[in-house]
């Protein structure tokens, strides 16, 4: 695996971001920089903390902590959806693309529980230095 792009987690992330931008358009005027900028930051958030966190990932901790951020800001945009749908279209027009969301909030837990028993770390000697 040589870059974030070649991880499904990444890849679904950024499929779905991809379709909530769209959707995001078609709100009322007045909810483009309201509800529709808030689901485009959270939905692309997740993708973002999955790059951030493989840029990381020579730290395991550090690779974890920011798929556990991808992970809650799929909540959030699972939120964000849940609001938008039942507001402007009459609580079904999402609904596909909720449950794909909720299918990928599975993914990165399972992915997280990947990382936390088998990612595998450099090891490293460090020295410690005394005070004299």
């Amino acid at each position: 695996m040589k870059s974030y792009k070649d991880l499904e987690v990444y890849q679904e992330a950024c499929k779905l971001a991809i379709k909530v931008h769209r959707v995001s358009l078609e709100l009322p005027k007045y909810e483009l920089y309201e509800q529709g900028s808030q689901i485009r930051r959270s939905s692309k958030s997740i993708k973002d903390n999955i790059a951030e966190g493989f840029g990381r990932r020579r730290y395991k901790d550090e690779f974890i902590r920011f798929l556990i951020f991808a992970h809650a800001s799929c909540d959030e945009a699972i939120s964000q959806l849940s609001m938008i749908n039942e507001i402007y279209f009459e609580n079904s027009g999402l609904n596909e693309l909720l449950s794909e969301y909720e299918i990928l909030r599975a993914k990165i837990n399972k992915f997280i529980q990947y990382v936390e028993s088998n990612w595998q770390t450099p090891t490293r000697n460090l020295k410690h230095k005394t005070l004299q």
